[in-house]
């Protein structure tokens, strides 16, 4: 075979960086299904081609719990709402439910659907260092308990309020500093079946 003409050479990387920036934007474009939504817009292919991104779910919430997705949360999900639950927690109050235009928050029945499930993180958690329990009294649905002085996830009853992530303090006493998780974190159900169990040794930042 011969030398690669010069002309060969530009097109070939052409032909890259035009694969490069497809795979970059396909990243871009795929992110948002680990997003935690409200309550209601857990079918994300629903959720993305109903919303309008009016805003209304998030300035109605009582609590505070649902924010906006940015652009490193994927361009399809970018300003679509999701659940921050260092700012609160999900009272299944419906209002997000009930001021949405379009349908993308559909009727949620917390009794048999989930947000998400807790899964305690053991290099976060203090009562695995400093005897905390700030969480004990956290979950209005029976899901969490304590053994051995550390707190235990029942994923099967946990509907992802993210009450117990909200209420650890794990980040507000700056043990973890640099870190943004904390002793117990809401993950979306396929994200915490994923991980094999409700108690792990860590996850991402």
């Amino acid at each position: 075979m011969g030398a690669m003409t010069r002309r060969s050479f530009v097109g070939l990387a052409a032909v890259c960086a035009v694969g490069a920036g497809v795979g970059g934007l396909g990243t871009a474009f795929a992110q948002g299904d680990e997003l935690l939504r409200p309550p209601g817009g857990q079918d994300e292919r629903a959720l993305r081609s109903a919303c309008l991104k009016c805003d209304r779910c998030r300035s109605v919430c009582p609590t505070d719990a649902i924010s906006l997705a940015s652009v490193e949360d994927g361009l399809v999900s970018a300003r679509t709402p999701k659940l921050d639950f260092h700012k609160g927690y999900c009272d299944f109050c419906g209002k997000c439910i009930q001021v949405c235009p379009t349908g993308a928050l559909r009727s949620f029945d917390e009794t048999r659907e989930k947000l998400g499930v807790a899964v305690v993180q053991k290099d976060r958690c203090l009562s695995y260092f400093q005897g905390c329990n700030a969480c004990e009294d956290s979950c209005a649905f029976g899901a969490l308990s304590f053994s051995q002085g550390h707190p235990v996830i029942d994923g099967g009853l946990c509907n992802g309020c993210g009450q117990c992530e909200y209420e650890c303090t794990a980040l507000v006493y700056g043990t973890f500093a640099g870190g943004t998780r904390r002793g117990i974190v809401v993950l979306p159900p396929q994200a915490a079946a994923a991980l094999g169990g409700t108690l792990v040794d860590g996850a991402s930042e």
